[in-house]
């Protein structure tokens, strides 16, 4: 009877903490669809494959705040982490508001994301228009001393750049890198978005003027934004997919332009991140609210891929 007893509280604790039905979702090749994890006041919806062997990351930008809002969308973090186990996170810039003294990282940084640093999540971060330069030596960040620089994960090559001052040295490395990189996928990352349909900055047209050349030359598949404190999926501009992801401590609420002929997805009435998953020629994304709400999912393919095969 004891056993049986001891069984039971086991089954109900495990069922509390949601590890049976992360369990009972995942399928024998190990992917999961649209699956449901109950945790304390945020229901966890996820809708990407969840495939072994793919590259999952997530994207968020204009954290550092270090606000009870901030630590909220964190948690979320954390949560969606248990049913999809992204191994890197990637900062979009605005990683510090305010003072940039050993406390304002523990406060805005180390503290908020203790849990995922704790799993041996990496943060791989770019510089923001708030941002220090002296953040490239800072740890957590995984700059190396470096304003940009380049990562592989699987069969993506990770472009950060430093969007604040674009000088020679920085193109002329970014081009050098990009005409010898054989990776499947290529995804640049940096602070100020070259399509934006924001009403507080909008489009820095004179960045576009300079990287989308390369980036059309050298096929990059997608690039990815903060700056303005929103969610906005841009409509393919000549062939490129660009995403702002500037949501992550702050939020400009209502300020994405109606009817805008840029958007082809937006979201401004919460703070927001992004979860990825590149598997095989596809990149599955889905952004998800503070609420732990899905705002905007999908799936693109890999453009040089299929334009090489048509």
């Amino acid at each position: 009877m004891k056993r049986i007893t001891a069984s039971l509280l086991t089954i109900i604790a495990l069922f509390c903490g949601g590890l049976i039905g992360n369990a009972l979702a995942q399928n024998s090749s190990g992917q999961v669809k649209a699956t449901t994890a109950t945790a304390p006041g945020v229901p966890v919806k996820l809708t990407l494959p969840n495939k072994d062997d793919s590259v999952h990351f997530l994207v968020i930008g204009d954290t550092g705040t270090g606000t009870p809002q901030q630590q909220e969308l964190a948690d979320v973090m954390l949560r969606y982490w248990r049913v999809f186990p992204y191994k890197f996170v990637l900062l979009m810039g605005d990683n510090m508001y305010g003072g940039e003294k050993p406390d304002d990282f523990k406060k805005k940084f180390e503290n908020v994301y203790k849990s995922l640093l704790d799993e041996n999540v990496k943060f791989y971060a770019s510089l923001g228009n708030h941002d220090d330069s002296n953040q490239r030596f800072y740890e957590n960040f995984n700059m190396h001393g470096e304003e940009f620089y380049r990562l592989k994960k699987g069969n993506v090559a990770f472009y950060a750049l430093n969007s604040n001052y674009l000088d020679k040295r920085q193109v002329k490395w970014l081009e050098e890198e990009l005409a010898k990189d054989t990776a499947e996928w290529k995804i640049a990352f940096f602070h100020h978005p070259p399509y934006s349909s924001g009403g507080k900055h909008g489009s820095s047209s004179g960045l576009r003027e300079v990287v989308e050349p390369i980036f059309l030359k050298y096929g990059v598949n997608a690039v990815f934004a903060g700056h303005e404190h929103f969610y906005e999926r841009i409509k393919p501009q000549k062939g490129i997919y660009y995403f702002i992801s500037g949501a992550g401590g702050k939020l400009r609420a209502g300020d994405v332009k109606e009817n805008s002929p840029l958007t082809e997805k937006a979201y401004d009435k919460d703070m927001s991140f992004m979860l990825l998953e590149v598997a095989g020629d596809e990149m599955h994304f889905q952004v998800i609210t503070r609420t732990g709400e899905t705002v905007d999912s999908g799936v693109l393919p890999n453009q040089r891929k299929k334009s090489a095969s048509q």
